[in-house]
């Protein structure tokens, strides 16, 4: 079990969750020896900078935006008297990559994971009715033992630098909000839900997990504020009568509602809205409530102008609006688990989501979106730091499980993103993590990873894991790009007759497939990188999809422009979006738009 909860922070008759978001005073430990110089007392200088936020992008100097080592925050907070008696906690919704927490001077958590969420228990460190001092050590190094992998080097001048295996810049920082939170010391853990659908009306089982003896008291409530539902006990089933369904783009949501009871008093309450739904896997449908469903939609990143990979609440809403104008109703989380503020805006819209670990770079490469077309091979199963690795992807996957389980929005789980699978090496490895996500999860959603383009029918030794094969194919980009699209598309068909042969009775999704385009840039006739070259990519790889019925799902790379390491093969960041990194619509987009808005919830059924 995890020390801690992942329960979203909420303010109830029993919990009070107070936002540390704003400006934290900030400190580059360009020598890193902050530690040895006693920083955890209190950081030099006067410089501040936002939170939730990325570092590298508010400033104009080099050094800082590729800065590689440990960075420091600050902040005061107030601890009220009447917390007196309650877990008070400071949680952190990602610390990019790993971070040391200390209040008053000594250490109170430390965690490794840059995408997930976890907590310092303050409540022994901190002065009630009075000020308090938190500071923060953020180191954002990259290694092949911690996911997403890559490499720190050191230069000839000394200065660190990040060698990323994957294709996005290692933004870091305290890039998801801080919260200050007052629990109960006997309060609820943790619930699990699983849904069963009977004609009109549904069941839910749930466990509830709480820290003591107490009993437990659930009620459910509809959209119009009555209650649809009640029961008792740690275990049991909520009977609801005519239950409105979550669906893909037409959600309903519930307001749960648990209490831990002592007689008539309320020793604590925690409330989250949920969605009444199923999700399974049967021959090559996905499907949701029993009904099949093509998804349609993005791969996408946290990523946007000054803030970097920080949590925006506009750019969210943003996001969610163009995903809806053109006629999506899915999105990857890639390459990593997203704020949760994002999941729970998919729950009230009804896009569905594939929820990835941040297992990219697994593929000893700095540019493996080009070296995996060659056929190149790494043995990086083999390494002698693997099981390392495999500790902390397992941790990473427990994480994301506990966190996201009860969220509707999310159907399926993604445990790796491009990884090396033409190894033996490599099965052990899967094995373990698919093993893992199917325990953790009691819903039993079904489990994938993203195939890099070597990973092919004969090569891949990892598909069977899979219960959906997502593939990430770039015929007519990296492979046969221009005037040679046309034997592009006889490449894209020959590998998808090769799995067609397999006779797998599963389905496909294409989780990337996409062309780089300058959103200024027109040419007639088309060259790559024009936006007539774009389309023309779309309209050739839309034929290939319309041509095989167990393809059950589209997700452009990408949904919109992004940062990466800087390179001669990107131009300012990877220029793949459909829209720009300014959210504007390139006009790949209005071709989407008439494809997507024409094409069924039930397309291939």
């Amino acid at each position: 079990m995890l020390e801690h909860s992942m329960l979203y922070p909420r303010t109830t008759l029993t919990r009070r969750a107070v936002s540390l978001d704003g400006m934290w005073k900030f400190y580059i430990d360009w020598d890193g020896d902050g530690e040895g110089k006693g920083f955890f007392n209190g950081i030099p200088g006067d410089d501040q900078i936002p939170v939730p936020a990325s570092f590298q992008d508010f400033y104009t100097k080099k050094d800082i935006r590729e800065f590689t080592g440990d960075v420091w925050y600050e902040r005061e907070f107030f601890v009220p008297g009447e917390w007196k008696g309650s877990r008070v906690l400071l949680r952190f919704g990602a610390a990019t990559h790993r971070a040391k927490v200390y209040v008053g001077g000594k250490k109170a958590a430390e965690h490794e994971g840059g995408f997930l969420p976890f907590c310092a228990d303050v409540t022994d460190a901190v002065s009630y009715n009075g000020w308090n001092k938190a500071v923060v050590k953020v180191n954002n190094e990259l290694t092949v033992t911690n996911i997403p992998c890559g490499e720190t080097i050191t230069l000839p001048d000394g200065k660190k630098m990040s060698k990323p295996y994957f294709d996005f810049f290692n933004y870091s920082g305290l890039q998801r909000p801080v919260f200050l939170l007052s629990v109960p010391k006997e309060s609820i853990f943790d619930f699990d839900l699983t849904y069963e659908l009977l004609g009109e009306d549904a069941k839910i089982h749930y466990t509830v997990q709480t820290t003591g003896e107490h009993p437990v008291a659930l009620s459910l409530v509809d959209e119009d504020g009555r209650e649809a539902a009640c029961s008792k006990g740690r275990s049991g089933v909520l009977d609801v009568k005519g239950a409105r369904l979550w669906k893909a783009r037409d959600a309903h949501l519930y307001r749960l509602n648990l209490r831990i009871m002592d007689g008539n008093e309320v020793l604590d309450e925690y409330e989250q809205e949920i969605g009444i739904r199923t999700v399974e896997v049967k021959g090559t449908s996905i499907l949701l409530n029993g009904e099949p469903v093509y998804l349609k939609g993005f791969g996408k990143h946290e990523d946007s102008d000054i803030v970097g990979r920080g949590f925006s609440i506009g750019v969210m809403k943003r996001d969610f609006e163009l995903m809806k104008w053109i006629g999506a109703n899915s999105f990857r989380t890639a390459h990593y688990p997203y704020s949760e503020e994002i999941y729970q805006m998919a729950d009230r819209e009804g896009f569905l989501v594939i929820d990835e670990v941040a297992a990219v770079g697994l593929f000893e490469s700095l540019m493996n979106f080009m070296e995996a077309n060659t056929g190149k091979k790494t043995a990086f199963f083999e390494r002698k730091t693997v099981p390392q690795l495999l500790k902390a992807h397992k941790k990473a996957i427990e994480e994301m499980i506990v966190r996201d389980k009860n969220h509707p929005c999310v159907i399926a789980w993604s445990l790796l993103n491009e990884p090396d699978t033409s190894s033996e090496a490599a099965v052990p490895y899967f094995e373990e993590v698919f093993r893992l996500a199917h325990a953790l999860d009691v819903q039993k959603r079904p489990r994938t990873f993203a195939l890099i383009m070597n990973s092919v029918p004969g090569v891949c030794k990892c598909y069977p894991f899979c219960d959906i094969i997502s593939l990430n194919r770039y015929y007519g980009w990296y492979v046969k790009g221009g005037y040679e699209i046309s034997e592009a598309e006889k490449l894209f068909r020959k590998e998808l007759d090769a799995w067609q042969a397999l006779h797998l009775d599963k389905p496909f999704l294409f989780t990337e497939y996409g062309a780089d385009t300058l959103g200024q840039e027109h040419k007639l006739p088309s060259v790559m990188w024009s936006q007539e070259y774009q389309e023309e990519y779309l309209r050739m790889t839309n034929e290939v999809f319309d041509s095989y019925s167990f393809i059950k799902g589209e997700q452009i790379w990408n949904f919109a422009d992004f940062q990466t390491t800087e390179g001669i093969l990107r131009v300012n960041g990877n220029k793949k979006g459909v829209f720009t990194r300014q959210r504007q619509p390139k006009d790949a987009a209005y071709l989407l738009q008439r494809r997507w808005k024409e094409l069924p919830l039930s397309y291939k059924a």
